[in-house]
Order: C-alpha cells, then sequence, then structure tokens
C-alpha cells in the first residue's frame, strides 16, 4: 500500500494528470476490497445529476466573456470617479476593482492578466512605488473568490453539500473584512501622496459619466444575487441568467465580442470546467473509498490525543491549510481534502458553512506562497519580473491577509452573521 501511494506520488510529482493519479488510487482501493471498480462509473453519473453543478460552466464562461470585452476599463472608471480622491484611493480601486472581477471570472489569473494591464502602469503614473504596485497587484488577483458567484464557493458547496446560498451569504462579510484590511494598509503606506485625478471635468460629471458607462454592467450583480435571495432564481438559474445577459449585452448590445471569437471563449472557458469536473469525479469516487475504509475515523482517532477542542482544532486546520496552499491549487484542494476534514469538523462542533469560509479563505494565501504560488508566476510572466521580486513584493499584504484569515477563523459570527 505504502510503495502504491509513493509510486502514484512519484507520478504526480512527474506532472501526471490530476485526475488520473486520483482514480489510479480509488480503482487500485476498490480492487484491494474487491468492489466492483464500476461504482467509479456510477459517481459520475451521480455527480451528472447534480442540479447546481451547471452553474459552474455557466458562470466561467460568463466570466470569460466578460474579460474579452470593455467591462474591466469600465469598473476601472466607475471605481475611480468613486474613490479617486482619496489619498492611496487608486490602490483601493484596483482592490475592488480586481475582487469583484476574480468574483464572476472564478480564476485569479484572468484578473491579474485583464485588468493588470489596465492598473499597473495608471498606479506607476499616478506616481505609486513600483514593488508596491507589483505586490498590490498580484494579491488582487485572488481577492474576489469569497464573494457570489465565486467558483470555488460553488465547488465547495458541492462537494460538502452545503447550501450554496449561505455560502455566498457567509463569504460577504469575510470577503470585505480582507478588502477593508488591504485597503486600511494601502491608505497607510500611501498616506502622504497626492489624490490621483478622477478623470476630465468636474468629480460628479466624472461620475455620472462612469455610471452612464457601465449602465449594462451594473445590473449584473442584482441579476445574481437579487434574483437567488429575492427567490426568483435558483443558483442554476441565476448562473443561466447571468450567461445570457452577459451574452446579450457583448455581443449584440456594446457588440464589443465579436461572435467568430465566441468558439475560441467557450473552448478557453471550458477547458478550466472540464479539469475542474474530471477532478472532482474522480476525487468523489476516491472519497467514497476513504469513507468506506473509516479514514475520517481514524483521522479523528489519531488527532484526539493531542487536540483538545475547536479552538486548537482550528489552529493546527488553518497551518494545515497554509502549508496545502503552498502545494494544491485552490480546486484541487477543495474536492480532495474537504471531505476529509469535514466530518472531523463536526466532531469538533464546526459550522460546515464556518468551516467553507475558513477553508476557501487560507488557501487564498496559497495562491501568493511558493512553490505553487499561482499568482506568482502569472504576474512574473505578464509584468516581465523575476519570481524572486514578486514574492518579495508580495509579502506585505501576504501578512495582511494572515492577520484577516486568523480572525475569520476564530470569530465564527463574522461568516454566520448573515444567516442568523
Amino acid at each position: 500500500m505504502i510503495a502504491t501511494g509513493a509510486v502514484l506520488l512519484v507520478l504526480a510529482l512527474l506532472g501526471a494528470p490530476l485526475f488520473a493519479v486520483i482514480a489510479a488510487s480509488a480503482m487500485l482501493g476498490f480492487w484491494r476490497e474487491e468492489i466492483d471498480l464500476s461504482v467509479i462509473g456510477i459517481e459520475f453519473f451521480g455527480l451528472s445529476e447534480t442540479p447546481v453543478l451547471v452553474a459552474i460552466p455557466l458562470f466561467t464562461f460568463a466570466g470569460f466573456l466578460l474579460s474579452e470585452g470593455q467591462a474591466p476599463r469600465r469598473l476601472v472608471r466607475l471605481s475611480q470617479a468613486l474613490l479617486g480622491w482619496l489619498p492611496g484611493g487608486l490602490a483601493m480601486i484596483s482592490l475592488a476593482a480586481c475582487a469583484l472581477f476574480t468574483a464572476f471570472t472564478g480564476a485569479s489569473g484572468v484578473t491579474i492578466i485583464a485588468l493588470g494591464a489596465l492598473l499597473f502602469p495608471a498606479l506607476a503614473e499616478a506616481g505609486y512605488d513600483r514593488r508596491f504596485n507589483l505586490g498590490l497587484i498580484t494579491t488582487s488577483g485572488s481577492l474576489g473568490l469569497l464573494f457570489a458567484p465565486s467558483l470555488p464557493l460553488i465547488l465547495y458547496g458541492v462537494v460538502a453539500e452545503a447550501s450554496i446560498d449561505d455560502l455566498f451569504l457567509a463569504g460577504l462579510l469575510p470577503g470585505l473584512l480582507m478588502l477593508v484590511l488591504l485597503s486600511l494598509y494601502s491608505w497607510w503606506r500611501n498616506r502622504h501622496m497626492r489624490p490621483a485625478p478622477s478623470g476630465s471635468g468636474a468629480p460628479g460629471a466624472e461620475l455620472l459619466a462612469a455610471v452612464r458607462d457601465a449602465k449594462w454592467d451594473l445590473p449584473l450583480p442584482v441579476v445574481v444575487l437579487g434574483g437567488i435571495y429575492g427567490g426568483f432564481f435558483a443558483v442554476s438559474e441565476a448562473a443561466a441568467a447571468t450567461a445570457l445577459y452577459v451574452a446579450v449585452v457583448e455581443l449584440v448590445i456594446l457588440r464589443e465580442v465579436r461572435w467568430r471569437e465566441m468558439p475560441r471563449i467557450v473552448r478557453e472557458s471550458m477547458v478550466l470546467v472540464g479539469a475542474i469536473l474530471m477532478i472532482l469525479g474522480m476525487s468523489l469516487a476516491s472519497t467514497n473509498y476513504m469513507i468506506d475504509i473509516g479514514v475520517p475515523q481514524r483521522l479523528f482517532g489519531l488527532i484526539g490525543d493531542y487536540v483538545q477542542g475547536p479552538q486548537t482544532f482550528l489552529l493546527a486546520l488553518l497551518v494545515f491549510l497554509l502549508v496545502l496552499g503552498a502545494f494544491l491549487d485552490i480546486f484541487s484542494a477543495t474536492v480532495l481534502v474537504v471531505p476529509l476534514i469535514l466530518p472531523v469538523a463536526l466532531e469538533y462542533g464546526i459550522d460546515p458553512i464556518h468551516l467553507g469560509i475558513v477553508f476557501l479563505a487560507a488557501m487564498e494565501l496559497g495562491y501568493l506562497t511558493p512553490p505553487v504560488g499561482l499568482n506568482l508566476f502569472i504576474s512574473s510572466h505578464r509584468f516581465d519580473k523575476d519570481i524572486t521580486e514578486v514574492y518579495l513584493a508580495t509579502v506585505p499584504f501576504l501578512l495582511v491577509l494572515l492577520v484577516s484569515v486568523v480572525i475569520i477563523t476564530y470569530w465564527p459570527a463574522l461568516s454566520l452573521f448573515l444567516l442568523e
């Protein structure tokens, strides 16, 4: 068994697809227990019948389509008109714009590529320190993962069989906490700077023009959140409405995306979705095997002698997740780890919704930690900077985010307040 695990680990390190490694481990486990391997196919079929699963490709497609048009530019202009008068206001604009954009795209790399081209030169022109700019844009890419309709929130809901509506609400205040703490740091770091101009003409006129320019983008949060919490849509229906709305706006009304580009956009967005669904299907089969042989119970028995009470468990969990985030991306970690830690957390009385927010908030830091910090490599490539320089630039932001994650972990009411 140990030798088999070692072989699979080596294959993963050599670049074998993660879903293939997971599938191999599940098949070997079921074969050893003399269980028919058709259970893996049954898991895939069961996954296809999950109603909320259709939200993943639809929200992903809508996000990719938004990134192809001029929505990022309009979002930055509106944010500038609202906050440009503050010292450090452009930095706060960058944080808010990236967080909102990541919430809809579900991918931090898309945000860095799409908004980085606008914000990085704008920050430099306004007189911000170049290292600060690099750290800010790199960090901002993953900020929106706690805001609806973030893909990781939906994926956690599917894996943990938790209410996605509740997760959308629970992520709001913790996500705002991260945004506020980073904004306060940005203000303090640039408190002696003069505010950047908010555009041509009077501030009121510029704000009105920015609102008019973004008039087709502003209804998007209303379609998603208002539709879900107003009782008009289920999550999957909100995803369909969002995809249809974005397609009509970008292709028909504004015509910023050409029809001939649609096959490429669909292909690129569905490659991401396909990878996630393959990993998810294989992981569910592997998880069922581990549950059948009692891995969660063994895990609880193993740590029960060393971890006393929920507070100590949360500390151990946080350390584990910070290490895990340095090696696994948020999607792989969700489908692999959540089914194992969820039963253990329930034994300690941890609310599964709170656990989900803690898990995703901690995994956000994984985008910024070597050796597999995705944002570090994307930013290094996008801005043609050495990876070491990018990492050093993100350290202050990483420390601020770490403080926010600790607060989120030990203040459950922050996640559960809106649910109560």
